[in-house]
């Protein structure tokens, strides 16, 4: 086994993990995090009913940024608009979901800028 696949597994664990003790409601859904080399991804997603609401990534249209897009400005930016479309569409308390990965780097910087746009979690 290589070290790629034995940190993927190591993540598959933690994320396991988490999952187990955090479920997103109808009042108060989970904002999850994807994060690859090149991109970051957000979703908030209602697990009751198991539909994702409102999603954003560096993919999106609402992102115009140019550039790198997998840095902390990006994620930054992808967490500003996910707290605005969140707003949005009536959603103010969220659970966190960091999906496996450590929360420092992209993953705190997006969850910040969600809290500053107005997120509470």
């Amino acid at each position: 086994m290589g070290k790629t696949s034995t940190r993927a597994l190591k993540r598959q664990r933690r994320k396991v993990s988490i999952r187990k003790h955090l479920s997103g409601t109808t009042g108060r859904p989970r904002l999850t995090v994807f994060r690859t080399t090149k991109h970051i991804y957000a979703q908030i997603v209602d697990d009751d009913t198991g539909a994702t609401i409102v999603a954003a990534s560096t993919q999106s249209k609402a992102f115009k940024a140019k550039g790198h897009k997998g840095n902390a400005d990006a994620a930054s930016k992808v967490g500003t608009l996910i707290a605005k479309a969140g707003k949005k569409a009536g959603i103010e308390k969220v659970v966190f979901d960091r999906n496996g990965y450590l929360f420092h780097g992209r993953v705190k910087a997006l969850a910040e800028a969600a809290r500053e746009g107005g997120l509470d979690f």
